[in-house]
């Protein structure tokens, strides 16, 4: 098991729910942080990239430590804190369509449908979807992120613009403890959208060695480097200090 015997109450105010994710489709589980505010069909577009089941075959059901059912996650347009639901619980995802090995051996007709007729048809999520103006399909919010983005983006390199590599700097996340180090990377990175700042620490508490994802953007020891906003990064001649591990880096 991957979780211990007592499981924390969580305020449905809160931001975030920490759930385990397992799946009919594989025998892996992890550990995944969704936003409460979400509703079903949108946490099954997410679970879509996590799992590879579609979202119209999911079934998802919330199990306790011991997977036992305590509730199913059967109303499209219900938000996740609307459900009896604690940090740490089984998010089960069941895919209806999917085969085991074993079946797969068995001949099986395929059902196939062109773009056009799915269009059509106003049972399917897209049709779902489009009435209820979610996601992509409500082009005000999705205008009013883009936008929220780009200023978010402006931002980032405004700070960057005073900052420079090779400089010493403190780095400030919130609810963490201040760490520092020096400045050896401004730009933008394959994993992540926006503006980062490759940081080396003076001590091993980073994330990587100024690589990610098989990327190099700067070399220095494994678990001294970490890329932070540029909102986090303040130059300055700082001393060296010992600090803790910082678990919001990448």
């Amino acid at each position: 098991k991957f979780l211990s015997n007592s499981f924390r109450m969580v305020d449905l105010s809160m931001s975030f729910l920490k759930l385990i994710v397992i799946s009919n489709r594989t025998k892996f589980s992890s550990e995944k942080r969704f936003n409460a505010g979400l509703s079903i069909i949108e946490l099954k577009n997410k679970l879509e990239l996590i799992t590879g089941a579609l979202t119209p075959n999911m079934e998802l059901q919330i199990l306790d430590e011991n997977e036992k059912l305590v509730c199913n996650l059967n109303d499209d347009g219900a938000f996740l804190s609307s459900y009896p639901i604690m940090d740490g619980m089984y998010l089960n995802v069941l895919d209806k369509a999917y085969r085991s090995d074993l079946e797969e051996s068995e001949p099986v007709e395929h059902f196939a449908i062109s773009d056009e007729s799915y269009s059509k048809r106003d049972d399917t999520v897209r049709s779902f979807l489009q009435k209820n103006r979610f996601g992509k399909y409500n082009e005000e919010a999705m205008a009013a992120k883009q936008k929220e983005l780009e200023a978010q983006l402006e931002a980032e390199k405004v700070y960057a613009s005073k900052l420079m590599v090779g400089n010493r700097c403190k780095v400030t996340v919130k609810d963490q403890p201040n760490k520092i180090g020096s400045i050896q990377f401004i730009g933008v990175v394959s994993f992540k959208p926006g503006v980062w700042v490759g940081v080396q620490y003076d001590e091993p508490v980073g994330k990587n060695d100024g690589s990610v994802e098989g990327k190099r953007y700067f070399t220095c020891p494994p678990k001294y480097g970490a890329f932070v906003k540029p909102t986090s990064v303040e130059m300055g001649d700082f001393p060296e200090e010992d600090l803790q591990m910082d678990e919001d880096e990448f």
